[in-house]
C-alpha cells in the first residue's frame, strides 16, 4: 500500500515526542540516582547533603558542630564508578572545637563518593584562619573579621569527606602577612587541624628583617598557632643561623609573634669581625607593629666566639639582645655565669698583647648605631682578669671591684674601665709573693692591640708586696713596665724602712722605688752594733732628701738634692747620698756647689766634748770598719783648729769603748786621724804645712811629715824638719832632722 505524506509526517511526530520521552526519562533516572546516591552517604558516614538552586552542599557534624562543609557551585555530572565532577568548589573546615574556619577552594575537584575522596582537578587555594568567636556562635557563620590567613596554593590535592583530611604530593605555595614560601608535599589533618609541609620547605621573610629560611620539614598547628621547622636553616645577608628545631608563634592576625629555636642552636655573622654564637636555645620576640625584631634571647650553655682584628671569645647561660626599630641592635645583657675573653693582636712596634678575661654574674653592653659597642656595665660580683699573650709568660693579674662601667672607642675597641666600690688588684706570679692593691675605685685604660695602658686607683689606696707596703690617696700603674705611681701623700714602708714624699715610684719588676719631692726616710728597728761606731746605735737613723731611688737587692738608697742622713748627734750632708742598710754603710757625694759635711765630735783627756765638721768632694764610710774616708779639698774643722788635706781618714771609736755617758756613746768620737797630700793644719797664731799628717785624739797630738814639714807661729818662727809634732793646747814643738834634711829654725828679730 502507497505511503502517504501525511503518515510519515505523523510518525515521526510520534518519533521525536518518543525521543524526547526516552530523554527526559534517562535524566529523570540519572537525577533519582543522583538523590539516591547522596541519599545513601549520609547513611554510611554521617553526612548530611543539600541540593539547592545554587548547587550542591556536603556537610558533617558532630555533636551539634559542624566539623566541614564542601559547596559545589555548578551542576555535578556522574561518570563511570559513580564519581562526580564538581565545579566552583569550597571545602570550609571548621575544628571540632569551631575555633577553625579554614577554606579550601579551588574551579575543578573529582569526587568520589566510595572513598570519600575529593580530588582537584587544577590549582587549589588554601587559607588557614583561626576563628575564636566560634565557641560562642553556635551558627558558625563567617567570622565577622578575616585576619590575614595563612594562605597557600597548590595542585593535586585530595581532600577526604569521610575524615575532613587533606594532602598533596605536589609543590605548595604560602604566605603569610610577613613572609611566602614553597614546600613539596602537604598534609592536613583535621581533627588536630595541623597542616604538615613534607619536606624542601623554603620560606622568605619580606618583612623589615629579610631572610631566607629552609627547612625538612614544616608543620602549621593551632592552640598555640604555630609553625614547627624541623632543622632550618636561615640566612640573612652576612648572617647564617641553624637549629634542630624551630617554633614561629603566630599572633592572631598570623603576624609573626616570636620564634623559639632550639637544639644545638649556631649563629654566624661575618664581615670585618666573624662571630658565631651556640646555643641551646634561641628566642625571637618580634614587633606587633612593625614585624621588626625586639629581642633575640640566647640561653642554655651560650657559648659566643668572635674572630678578625681582635679576637674575642664567652660563655654565658643566657645572652639577650635588644633592638629598636628597623632591627637596629642597642643594648645587649649578659647573664649567669658570664664569662668574656678578648684577645689582643699587637701592632709592630707595641708593647707585648695581654690577654683580658672578665666574669662576672651579668653584663649589661649599649650599643651605638646598631653595631657598634658604647659601653658595659656588670652585675653581682665581677672580677677582670689581665695575662700576657704568651704562653711561656705565667704572670697573672685579677681586679675585681663591685661594679665595672666599660667605654669603648669609636671602633667598638675597649678603651677605659671604671670599678667601684672596693676595688682591687692581686697580681701572682709562681714562687713570688702576691701583690695586693686595694682602694675605693679604680680606672683602667686600655690601648688597642696591647691591652691595658695604665690602671689609676683613687681613695684610700694600700699596695702590699711582700714586705713592702704602701699608702696614699691615688695610685696609678702601667703594666708596660710594672711601675706604680703613689701621689697624694705617700707613705712606703720596706721591712724597717718607712718613706714619705710628695710622690713615689715603685717599680714591681725590679723591687726598684723611686721617691721625689720632700723625701723623709726613718730606718728603724736596728739593732746595737758594738763593734761599730757612726751608726751603731739603735737609734733611728733618718734621712732626708729631694729625690730617692731604694734598690731591694741589695737593700741600698740613694737620695738626692740636699740629702741630709743622721742618726742621734751624727750627720751627714751632701748633694747625693748612698746609704746600704744592711751594712750600715754611706757613701756622699759633692757637687759643684755643695761640698759633703760630716759632723763628728772630739773629746780631750778631761772628757770635754767638741764636734769636728768635715767637708769634703766625697766621703765613703763602712760602719763594720769604723773608718771615714774623705776625698778631695778635705776640711776638718774643730773648735780651734782646722785641718785642710787632698784626703783624710778618720777613724773612729769603737761604740762600746768608752765609758762616757749614752748619749756620748751614740756620737762617732774620732779615735784618729790620717790625712795626706798638701796637709794644712791652722790655729789661732800658727800653722803648719807637710803632706802627711797622723792626729790622736787621746793625746790631742799631731805627727806631720813630708814636704818636708814646717810649722810657723808668730812668736817662735818657722821651724822645719823632718818630722813635726806638736799639740794643740801648749806650745811644746818637737822637731826631727837627720843628716840629709838637717831641722832648720827661722826667728823673727824685732827691730
Amino acid at each position: 500500500m502507497p505511503l502517504q505524506i501525511s503518515h510519515l509526517r505523523r510518525w515521526f511526530a510520534l518519533g521525536a515526542i518518543g525521543m524526547v520521552l526516552l530523554v527526559a526519562g534517562m535524566y529523570l533516572y540519572a537525577r533519582h540516582k543522583v538523590r539516591n546516591a547522596l541519599k545513601e552517604v549520609p547513611e554510611k558516614i554521617g553526612l548530611e547533603v543539600q541540593q539547592t538552586a545554587q548547587g550542591f552542599t556536603i556537610s558533617r557534624s558532630e555533636q551539634g558542630h559542624t566539623l566541614f562543609k564542601v559547596q559545589a557551585s555548578k551542576a555535578i555530572q556522574f561518570k563511570q564508578g559513580g564519581r562526580a565532577e564538581l565545579h566552583d568548589v569550597a571545602i570550609t573546615l571548621y575544628g571540632r572545637d569551631s575555633t577553625r574556619f579554614d577554606q579550601i577552594y579551588g574551579s575543578d575537584f573529582l569526587y568520589d563518593p566510595q572513598s570519600g575522596d575529593v580530588t582537584a582537578q587544577g590549582e587549589v587555594q588554601i587559607d588557614l584562619e583561626a576563628n575564636p568567636q566560634g565557641l560562642t556562635k553556635p551558627d558558625q557563620a563567617v567570622p565577622k573579621e578575616l585576619k590575614d590567613p595563612i594562605h597557600l596554593k597548590t595542585t593535586g590535592l585530595t581532600f577526604n569527606q569521610k575524615t575532613g583530611n587533606a594532602s598533596t604530593k605536589e609543590k605548595v605555595e604560602f604566605e603569610i602577612p610577613q613572609a611566602n614560601g614553597s614546600a613539596i608535599g602537604a598534609t592536613y589533618v583535621a581533627n588536630t587541624s595541623v597542616l604538615t609541609l613534607e619536606s624542601h620547605v623554603n620560606i622568605v621573610f619580606n618583612s623589615t628583617m629579610p631572610a631566607r629560611v629552609t627547612a625538612t620539614r614544616a608543620a602549621i598547628k593551632k592552640n598555640p598557632q604555630v609553625v614547627v621547622l624541623d632543622l632550618p636553616h636561615v640566612e640573612n645577608g652576612a648572617q647564617r643561623s641553624q637549629a634542630e628545631k624551630a617554633t614561629i608563634f603566630l599572633r592572631p592576625d598570623n603576624s609573626v609573634d616570636h620564634v623559639l629555636a632550639t637544639g644545638d642552636v649556631r649563629v654566624e655573622a661575618s664581615g670585618t669581625q666573624n662571630t658565631q654564637v651556640r646555643a641551646a636555645q634561641l628566642d625571637l620576640l618580634m614587633m606587633s607593629h612593625s614585624g621588626s625584631l625586639r629581642t633575640a634571647t640566647f640561653s642554655g650553655d651560650v657559648q659566643m666566639e668572635s674572630s678578625g682584628a681582635q679576637r674575642a671569645e664567652g660563655t654565658a647561660g643566657r645572652v639577650i639582645l635588644n633592638f629598636s626599630g628597623k632591627n637596629v641592635l642597642t643594648t645587649a645583657r649578659t647573664e649567669e655565669n658570664v664569662k668574656l675573653v678578648a684577645h689582643q693582636t699587637p701592632a709592630s712596634g707595641s708593647a707585648a698583647p695581654q690577654d683580658i678575661e672578665l666574669t662576672a654574674a651579668a653584663v649589661d653592653f649599649v650599643v651605638a648605631d646598631g653595631s657598634r659597642l658604647q659601653r658595659a656595665e656588670t652585675s653581682g660580683a665581677a672580677q677582670i682578669a689581665i695575662q700576657p699573650a704568651a704562653a711561656d709568660t705565667p704572670q697573672r693579674t685579677l681586679v675585681t671591684a663591685g661594679k665595672f662601667q666599660a667605654h669603648f672607642d669609636n671602633l667598638g675597641q675597649l678603651a677605659s674601665v671604671h670599678g667601684a666600690p672596693e676595688a682591687r688588684i692581686v697580681t701572682t706570679n709562681p714562687g713570688q709573693h702576691d701583690r695586693v692593691s686595694t682602694s675605693e675605685m679604680l680606672d683602667a685604660s686600655f690601648r688597642p692591640g696591647s691591652g691595658i695602658e695604665a690602671i689609676i686607683q683613687q681613695g684610700s689606696v694600700v699596695y702590699v708586696d711582700a714586705e713592702r707596703k704602701a699608702w696614699a690617696d691615688r695610685a696609678r700603674y702601667t703594666p708596660a713596665d710594672q711601675v706604680l705611681v703613689l701621689a697624694g701623700s705617700p707613705r712606703v714602708v720596706d721591712g724597717s724602712m718607712t718613706t714619705t714624699a710628695r710622690s713615689m715610684r715603685l717599680n714591681r719588676a725590679t723591687g726598684d722605688a723611686f721617691a721625689d719631692g720632700d723625701v723623709k726616710s726613718t730606718y728603724s728597728d736596728l739593732k746595737s752594733q758594738p763593734n761599730g761606731a757612726l751608726l751603731a746605735s739603735s737609734s733611728p737613723i733618718h734621712v732626708t732628701a729631694r729625690a730617692m731611688l731604694a734598690h731591694r737587692s741589695p737593700a741600698v738608697a740613694d737620695y738626692t738634692g740636699n740629702a741630709r742622713l743622721w742618726q742621734d748627734a751624727n750627720i751627714v750632708e751632701a748633694p747625693s747620698i748612698r746609704f746600704d742598710r744592711d751594712q750600715r754603710s754611706v757613701i756622699a757625694q759633692a757637687s759643684a756647689s755643695q761640698m759633703v759635711s760630716t759632723v763628728l765630735v772630739q773629746a780631750d783627756k778631761s772628757g770635754k766634748v767638741t764636734p769636728v765638721t768635715i767637708t769634703s768632694s766625697r766621703l765613703t764610710y763602712a760602719d763594720n770598719e769604723r773608718k771615714a774616708h774623705f776625698d778631695g779639698a778635705v776640711q776638718a774643722k774643730g773648735a780651734d783648729v782646722t785641718i785642710n788635706a787632698n784626703q783624710m781618714d778618720v777613724y773612729l771609736q769603737r761604740r762600746g769603748q768608752s765609758a762616757a755617758t749614752q748619749a756620748l756613746a751614740a756620737t762617732g768620737r774620732v779615735d784618729h786621724i790620717v790625712a795626706t797630700g798638701r796637709v794644712l793644719i791652722s790655729q789661732p797664731g800658727r800653722h803648719a804645712t807637710g803632706n802627711q799628717l797622723v792626729y790622736t785624739s787621746a793625746e790631742d797630738k799631731f805627727v806631720l811629715t813630708g814636704g818636708p814639714p814646717s810649722i810657723f807661729d808668730a812668736e817662735h818662727g818657722k821651724i822645719t824638719g823632718v818630722s813635726l809634732t806638736f799639740f794643740r793646747h801648749d806650745d811644746r814643738v818637737l822637731v826631727e832632722g837627720n843628716d840629709t834634711s838637717p831641722t832648720v829654725t827661722q826667728t823673727r828679730v824685732a827691730r
